[in-house]
């Protein structure tokens, strides 16, 4: 389950939850923690490719017409 829904504040912005989520998993990859590289060079590296194209396609279905009527991608 992702960690957004545990005791977390309600991000308004779009995409929050992924956003976060994503934010997470870089800051507690060994990348960050025992390499000690940015989460910038981490994500350039493929480290949380899944969360990076969850995020992607939640802010690429923003731009989308067809999300008046399906709603945006994510969660």
């Amino acid at each position: 389950m992702p960690k957004y829904y545990e005791d977390k504040e309600e991000d308004g912005r779009a995409c929050g939850g992924v956003r976060e989520d994503l934010r997470q998993c870089l800051l507690e990859s060994p990348c960050v923690l025992q390499e000690n590289k940015s989460p910038k060079q981490c994500l350039r590296e493929g480290h949380c490719r899944s969360l990076q194209m969850t995020f992607f396609a939640c802010k690429r279905s923003m731009l989308d017409a067809r999300t008046r009527f399906r709603g945006r991608k994510g969660y």
